[in-house]
């Protein structure tokens, strides 16, 4: 089992302050980002997402880029594990995966979340220089709908989704015939945060239509061909049979054991002791959680995000689809409630 002992000194006492502060995760290190940068997520990295409210609580997100490195992933752990120990222990903490984010991670982010191409450690952040931006993004989506950078070219294109080309000086925001009327919302939202943000409001953007596309969409990507019809992605239906368990976690032998004490929901919350971490396994609907009572021994509670983990790779849950929320005693949400009897 990995032991996350990150080095002091990496957080300051601002961060006690309400807010929203996300870090990308650099060589072992937390680096802040402006807030001009925030939404924006490298595909090769990850990062520190911290949703400070005060006397309302803490929610610290670790999200994970697509092609992140193992090594990568292993220091966000570190870092989280610092930030949260810094924190007393009171934030409630997720790990976030691209493409997976959960609607409460989503919901930080108004103006919209946009996946780019490149990271840190690929040495690959993509810096477009004293030439011309040329950038494609693809708004797809329902409930939460993401900009995802793709390929420069009418192939990345269907009917189906709002495409967003970014030309520097102009950005073109383009809605397929099929698009449903979330995306064509948020292709307006997410063009206007290239052009406040990447390009301080000094942009032109230009509203088109599929079979509308104007000249200087036409000079970059040639002539429009045939688009593939709408992809619509199913809708998850959850599992109304699937059956929650819940295991106890405890080191009392010297080493980490895990115990089922119930596979029948709803549980008796006098299962949860104090003086343990517990495992509420609901993998089959993506979601894993990690209860740490307040009496559990400090390796128990610095080492809950690996105890998730050794379980999902257990139970032979994929590991990057499936969403980990590790919750202190007294912080626990109402998705983590409505497995339990009655809790007050």
């Amino acid at each position: 089992m990995l032991h996350f002992n990150a080095a002091p000194g990496q957080f300051g006492p601002e961060v006690r302050e309400p807010g929203l502060r996300v870090w990308r995760v650099e060589k072992m290190k937390a680096v802040l980002l402006d807030p001009s940068e925030v939404g924006a997520f490298y595909d090769g990295d990850s990062y520190l997402v911290l949703e400070n409210r005060g006397q309302l609580g803490a929610d610290l997100h670790m999200w994970i880029g697509e092609k992140s490195s193992r090594d990568e992933q292993v220091a966000c752990a570190m870092l989280a594990t610092q930030l949260d120990n810094f924190l007393s222990g009171d934030p409630i903490q997720h790990r976030q995966v691209q493409g997976y984010e959960s609607p409460e991670f989503m919901a930080l982010f108004p103006r919209g979340v946009s996946y780019k191409v490149g990271g840190v450690e690929s040495g690959f952040r993509r810096t477009q220089g004293s030439g011309p931006v040329q950038r494609l993004y693809q708004i797809k989506g329902k409930r939460n709908i993401r900009a995802k950078e793709v390929e420069m070219s009418w192939s990345s294109f269907n009917k189906g989704d709002c495409f967003i080309l970014d030309l520097g000086e102009n950005i073109v925001s383009w809605i397929g015939s099929q698009a449903n009327i979330f995306e064509k919302q948020k292709v307006r939202e997410i063009a206007s945060l290239i052009r406040d943000t990447d390009r301080s409001g000094k942009a032109r953007i230009v509203d088109s239509g599929e079979g509308e596309e104007p000249e200087e969409m036409l000079k970059v990507l040639g002539q429009m061909p045939q688009l593939a019809e709408s992809t619509p992605e199913e809708d998850k239906q959850a599992d109304a049979s699937n059956s929650p368990s819940l295991y106890k976690v405890s080191d009392a032998t010297g080493s980490m054991t895990m115990t089922k004490v119930s596979e029948k929901s709803p549980f008796a919350k006098d299962l949860l002791v104090r003086g343990d971490c517990f495992i509420l396994d609901n993998g089959a609907n993506g979601k894993v959680f990690v209860w740490k009572g307040n009496g559990a021994n400090a390796e128990e509670k610095q080492e809950a995000l690996q105890m998730a983990d050794n379980f999902i790779e257990q139970m032979k849950y994929p590991r990057m689809k499936t969403q980990v929320e590790i919750l202190p005693q007294g912080k626990e949400t109402i998705i983590f409630k409505q497995f339990f009897h009655n809790w007050n």
